[in-house]
């Protein structure tokens, strides 16, 4: 669903680029408000959530869909923990439908997909480990690394039931917003993946800002 934003950019208390391949780590307080901007189109963030007081509470992709019986997200789905409480509410969007089943790329799953010359191409999961290991503060281990949302990814699900990786349907200066439920941990990777069509074979930066 589109729905446009109220919140002026210019007036938010922080803002800051993502570099295509880059992570992004930041505590988000309850009450907050995130938006990320697909800045030329095509991109994907992938996307973590952890209850910052509580990181063994975080993001579920079953209980997300279960609550709102859709499988992709839009302006009106509450992100859901496991332990089944609401985390975030997307409240704007103007993308029209973000993927929180196709998973992340990794180093094996390139090898599988494309080619074992690839296994060396860097990869989200090496982004949030990255982030993990710098960032010691947080009490993040690499076992907290778990169910993602792929902001702005189209992966269309077939009449069987499968999934497809398909060119992407942002554009440039789209975004997606949401409000934090409690107070959260969000770990971005702004996916560098070249095999495949999520990025138009052509990662780009992502903007966040906050309100």
């Amino acid at each position: 669903m589109i729905k446009l934003s109220p919140n002026d950019v210019a007036l938010a208390t922080h803002r800051e680029t993502i570099d295509a391949g880059a992570y992004w780590l930041h505590r988000l307080e309850a009450g907050q408000t995130l938006r990320i901007t697909d800045l030329e189109g095509n991109q994907a963030a992938d996307t973590l959530f952890f209850n910052a007081d509580d990181t063994a509470e975080r993001y579920s992709v079953s209980d997300t869909l279960r609550g709102q019986k859709n499988v992709f997200l839009t302006a009106g789905s509450v992100l859901r923990s496991n332990d089944d409480n609401p985390m975030l509410t997307l409240t704007a969007d103007t993308c029209g439908r973000h993927d929180t089943l196709g998973g992340a790329c990794a180093t094996e799953s390139n090898t599988v997909r494309y080619d074992l010359e690839k296994r060396h191409m860097h990869a989200c999961r090496d982004s949030w480990m990255l982030a993990v290991a710098e960032h010691p503060e947080f009490g993040l281990t690499r076992r907290d690394i778990t169910h993602n949302i792929n902001f702005f990814m189209n992966v269309p699900v077939t009449s069987e039931g499968g999934l497809t990786f398909a060119d992407g349907i942002s554009a440039p200066g789209k975004y997606v917003e949401m409000v934090a439920n409690m107070n959260v941990l969000v770990l971005i990777s702004n996916c560098p993946q070249l095999n495949n069509p999520c990025n138009g074979y052509n990662p780009t930066p992502v903007e966040v800002a906050i309100w």
